[in-house]
This record gives structure tokens, C-alpha cells and sequence, in this order.
């Protein structure tokens, strides 16, 4: 049985939702504050974390960044806020996903069950790649997908889980143009529906913290119409 921490302070949603995903073999342990989480996910070690954003002690999004720093597995945002912004932020700030509460018990079940896989599969199937390429080298730049780390010339750099997962999906084809369509199905399950403006946002911010230029990218292209490409001989100097 799955175990996840579901943070919510309306007592009659957390019941709700704790007793549907009881019955689909997910175990879920609500807490009602956001200031006392984060020593609830410690103490529990869930497979995954859910977050509404309006919490008492400490919002949904501030908590799911503070999570961030030390903790990796996936977090998904359900929240009544149906906002771009909100949504742009939450995976800004490390997020998985962001799922509405009026979506069907059915498909939040399976969007769960969707990232509880991801999270599973990730470490069975790592391993056989890394013993063949150990880590990636381009330039100054290593992905170490054991440890998840990153170094850009001898500065570690840290990213969210869903940022490395990107970061490594990209550089695994490198000098192949990916584009949202693929990597949306690869890391969150979904098609892309022409609107969602997530993976631009998550390869911005890996252009930012990987020094490449915001405004002509020379490491992670922009192919116009067509996707992004991870560029394999452009790591050589900041």
C-alpha cells in the first residue's frame, strides 16, 4: 500500500479524500497545518506529498518550496485556486503537478497513481544506465543521476526534482529536439494542450541556473515550431 501526506486544514476534505484513496490501496495521513508538515513528512516518509495551498502556519506554496531543499519525492498542489499564476508558481516552486479539487475523484486517482509509478520506476531504472555511462560529462557540465546532483565547472547546482528530471531527460537526447508534447507525456503523463506553459517555464529557469543567455540560449535552443535542444558542445566555459 502507497503512503502519502496530505496537508489540508478542512477536516471534511481530508476525511473525504483519505477515505477514497483508502479504498484504491493508497494510505493517506492528514495534517491540518502547514507549519507542522514538514515534521510530519519526516516522521512518515510518504511516497508522495499533496498540499493545498490556503493552510494555516504556512502556505501550500511556500511550503512545498521550503520541502523542496530536502526532500524528493513528488509533490502535488490540490487547490480550489484555479489560476494560471498560481499554477506557473506552484511549479516554480517545485511542484509536480497542480490539480484543481473539483477534478473526479477517478482522474485524481489516477494522476496520483501516475507520480507514485514515476517515483517507483525512477530507481529501478536508473541503475542499468548507470552502470553503462556512470554520469554525464558535456564540458564543464556532469549530471550525476545516482545522486541527482548537478556541477556546472565545479559549483554545484541545485534543482528541484522536477527540474532535474527535465534536465536529464534533455540531456539524455542531447543534440535531438524535443518538443512539449514529448516531454510532457515523458515527465508528468499529459498532452500537451497548446495552453500549458509549464515545460517553457521549467526551461527557463534551468537556463538560469545553468548560465545560459535568456535571451539568445546557446545550451538549451529554442528550435522555433518545433521543441527545445539540449546543445552537447556548449559547456565548455560559463
Amino acid at each position: 500500500m502507497n503512503k502519502i501526506v496530505f496537508v489540508e486544514d478542512d477536516a471534511e476534505v481530508g476525511e473525504l479524500i483519505a477515505a477514497y484513496l483508502g479504498r484504491h490501496d493508497i494510505h493517506v495521513i492528514v495534517e491540518g497545518r502547514g507549519d507542522r508538515a514538514e515534521e510530519v513528512i519526516q516522521r512518515e516518509n510518504p511516497e508522495l506529498v499533496m498540499l493545498d495551498i490556503m493552510l494555516p502556519g504556512k502556505d501550500g506554496m511556500t511550503l512545498c518550496r521550503d520541502l523542496r531543499a530536502s526532500w524528493q519525492g513528488p509533490i502535488v498542489l490540490l487547490t480550489s485556486l484555479d489560476s494560471d499564476m498560481n499554477h506557473i508558481l506552484s511549479l516554480e516552486m517545485g511542484a509536480n503537478d497542480y490539480i484543481l479539487k473539483t477534478t473526479p475523484p477517478a482522474v485524481l486517482l489516477a494522476r496520483l497513481r501516475l507520480h507514485l509509478r514515476q517515483a517507483s520506476s525512477s530507481g529501478e531504472e536508473i541503475a542499468p544506465v548507470v552502470s553503462r555511462h556512470k554520469l554525464l560529462q558535456f564540458g564543464t557540465l556532469s549530471i550525476d543521476p545516482v545522486n541527482r546532483q548537478v556541477q556546472l565547472q565545479d559549483e554545484e547546482i541545485v534543482l528541484s526534482t522536477a527540474d532535474f528530471d527535465l534536465l536529464w531527460e534533455l540531456a539524455t537526447h542531447a543534440g535531438q529536439i524535443l518538443n512539449r508534447d514529448a516531454l510532457l507525456k515523458t515527465l508528468r503523463g499529459v498532452s500537451y494542450d497548446g495552453m500549458d506553459r509549464s515545460i517553457d517555464v521549467a526551461i527557463s529557469r534551468l537556463r538560469k541556473k545553468l548560465n545560459d543567455s535568456a535571451t539568445e540560449p546557446y545550451r538549451i535552443k529554442t528550435i522555433r515550431n518545433k521543441g527545445y535542444l539540449f546543445a552537447p558542445h556548449a559547456w565548455q566555459s560559463a
